[in-house]
Formats: structure tokens, sequence, C-alpha cells
């Protein structure tokens, strides 16, 4: 099996020009855990962002600067200063026996999917192991 068959494709991404506020919404409303950011004149990988990244910062905001400042400091926070730019990327194509150990070995969430042009085809997050291992343990009955 390879990423292709198990990716969800087309994931939710934001434009790496967003605010943290813009995340932290984007997040809530479509109930996701991993936005890749784009760029917003290309549209190629910029860098990740995760939601414990963005709860960790919202948290030092709001322990530094109080309830009273955190949706202005949100609002003026550069999604671009809190994402992850070091990124492992996939291809269509990788082995997912590589990807499961990679996974396993840097205690991942997520990895994005790009083409040759480094744009975002897919997500591989750890509910899509979950529910490859679900099909399989319900085609062994």
């Amino acid at each position: 099996m390879k990423v292709c068959d198990i990716m969800t494709p087309s994931p939710v991404c934001i434009s790496n020009e967003a605010s943290l506020k813009d995340a932290h919404q984007l997040m809530q409303s479509r109930n996701v855990r991993h936005l890749p950011v784009i760029s917003e004149q290309t549209g190629q990988l910029m860098g990740m962002l995760t939601h414990k990244k963005m709860i960790a910062s919202v948290l030092s905001m709001l322990n530094k600067y109080g309830q009273g400042a955190l949706d202005r400091k949100e609002r003026y926070t550069p999604i671009a200063d809190i994402m992850d730019t070091q990124v492992q990327k996939l291809g269509l194509d990788e082995p997912l026996t590589i990807v499961v150990q990679y996974f396993i070995d840097n205690k991942l969430g997520c990895l994005p999917v790009v083409d040759e042009q480094n744009k975002v085809l897919g997500i591989v997050t750890s509910s899509d192991f979950v529910k490859l291992c679900q099909r399989l343990l319900l085609t062994q009955k």
C-alpha cells in the first residue's frame, strides 16, 4: 500500500499571510488538527501548523498578556511566526511501511503529501492509519 491509498485528499489549508486567530477559527469550524500553510502567491507548502502548537501559542499569550488582550494578540500574530517550517513531506507513491515507521520514530501526528512543485495534494494523519487498521481488522473476520 502507498500514501495515495490512505491520505485525506485536498486537506484544509491556510495562507501564510493568515493570523493565529484565523487558524484558530479555521481549526474549530472545520474540525481539523493540522493545517498545511501555503504561500498566498504560489500555492506551495510553506509549513505546518498543528493544533498542539496553536494551543501552546494561545496559552502562552493568555499567560503573558491576560484574557483581555488575547483576542487582539491572536489577530495580530502572523501564522508564519508560529508554524513549523522544517516539515517532512510525502509523495503519493511513498510506501506505507516507510511512512508508518517515520510516524513511530518521530512521534508525528501528520505529514503533508505534495507534488513535484511542492503543492499540497493531501495529508496523512495518525487517524488515517487508525482507519486503515480498522479496515484491515474488518477484512480478517
